[in-house]
């Protein structure tokens, strides 16, 4: 903005504004980068940023208007800037792809169970690692701090680096740890690290920084920018991992992330900025059936289920779709089929209670919602949903799942089952692009 030749009322509202001119100059700068990026698309983008300043410029002089132009612009803008200037695989990163794949392919020919952890387990980098962790100095401190003193593992040299570099990722109550490892191939160790941000979804951010001369410091993308942020881990609301692996010559972050009946993987480049990704997709197919003896972990007691609750809830299981998740609402009807009730509707039913009958009710962030369902005990109906925990499987117990059901019209008398599911692996798939 050349503010000595402002003329409009929005040009001077932004001129008489330092908040405005700095977001007009990131602006700017942001636009300038995306043009440089892509050049054969320089004359859409001006065109694009034409019907944008016509659009700022109806806000006139009104100052909130004119901020909420430029929030949305700018951000629209660097999310196009990280996708021109991201890493784009080349072969060596495909043919790691398909060794992963053939791995995974492999193991499943003698574990179909767990053919992806026991590949990850056999390409994981054992040596040359160390981790450590912020501490706290005193047991009663609320915030852990980067350590005061050089941890074990790390050599005199790493340790000046770290000092050099005024590194402390502590996130909530300072929870952080940090792995010293060598992600280029250069021969010194790079650093990762895991900070613990907290929040509903209990969120970790992993970023990683290079070694580069007596410090540690973020890697700089195409565009010039730092480079460091890597992937996120959900602790509630998700099931994720990541493993560190080699594979054809390069190490990757085999990022998880995990729903019913799929695990994606995602073989994630550190020091580089995250764009396309090679990706596999191992598909799965569930055996699930509900235990007649119902007994909870948290509970004392065992229920057996009687013959008739467990016949119907057996069936209404044979209905669901055994590799892939439905969700919620009209899940019972095949795909592209009208809408009908789980349940019959009694003619005395008002209709802002219709609903009721269609779908189990709200769901939620914390868990999967794979199918709601109609359960028959004799004469009678009942609503009820499947959930699971977006997959989450171990050796002992299977698939992680629950069914709750109710009458449709009523408000409380809800019950509980636990259902048990065992999966064996289907399909291997690949691909690459956006995660």
């Amino acid at each position: 903005m050349n503010c000595a030749q402002a003329k409009t009322p929005t040009e001077l509202a932004i001129c008489a504004d330092a908040d405005l001119l700095r977001r007009d100059s990131d602006l700017s700068v942001v636009y300038g980068k995306l043009g440089a990026a892509r050049p054969d698309g320089r004359t859409a983008l001006r065109q694009d940023q034409r019907d944008w300043l016509r659009a700022r410029n109806r806000c006139g002089a009104d100052a909130g208007c004119i901020r909420d132009q430029y929030l949305v612009r700018l951000s629209a803008l660097q999310d196009l800037l990280r996708s021109a200037t991201a890493y784009v695989p080349d072969e060596t990163d495909r043919l790691a792809l398909e060794d992963l794949r053939q791995a995974v392919e492999a193991a499943s020919r003698k574990n179909a169970e767990f053919p992806l952890e026991d590949a990850l387990a056999a390409l994981s980098i054992q040596g040359g690692m160390t981790t450590f962790a912020n501490v706290r100095a005193n047991v009663d401190d609320d915030e852990a701090r980067f350590p005061a003193k050089r941890p074990d593992g790390v050599t005199p040299d790493e340790w000046k680096a770290l000092q050099a570099s005024g590194i402390d990722a502590g996130g909530e109550n300072g929870a952080a740890s940090y792995t010293l490892m060598d992600l280029d191939g250069d021969g010194q160790r790079d650093l990762v690290i895991d900070s613990y941000t907290g929040g509903t979804g209990l969120f970790s951010d992993i970023s990683a920084l290079r070694r580069v001369g007596d410090r540690y410091a973020e890697a700089i993308g195409a565009n010039g920018d730092a480079v460091s942020g890597l992937y996120t881990l959900n602790g509630r609301g998700s099931n994720q991992g990541s493993d560190w692996v080699r594979l054809r010559g390069r190490v990757y972050a085999a990022y998880r992330n995990s729903n019913y009946g799929a695990d994606q993987v995602y073989l994630l480049r550190p020091l580089h900025a995250v764009g396309e990704v090679p990706t596999l997709t191992v598909q799965y197919r569930y055996q699930l059936q509900v235990p007649k003896q119902q007994k909870r972990a948290d509970k004392d007691e065992v229920r057996i289920l009687d013959d008739a609750l467990h016949a119907g809830l057996t069936q209404a299981l044979a209905g669901v779709d055994p590799e892939s998740a439905r969700g919620g609402g009209d899940s019972a009807n095949p795909p592209g089929a009208p809408a009908r009730p789980l349940c019959p509707i009694p003619a005395d039913v008002k209709d802002d209670e219709r609903d009721r009958y269609y779908q189990y009710g709200a769901g939620h962030y914390s868990y999967e919602t794979v199918a709601d369902i109609a359960v028959h005990v004799g004469a009678r109906c009942y609503v009820a949903r499947l959930i699971d925990w977006f997959g989450s499987y171990d050796a002992k117990s299977g698939l992680s799942a629950m069914m709750w059901m109710r009458e449709p019209g009523a408000d409380n008398g809800d019950e509980e089952f636990l259902v048990q599911g065992r999966r064996h692996a289907i399909r291997f798939g690949t691909s690459v692009g956006p995660i």
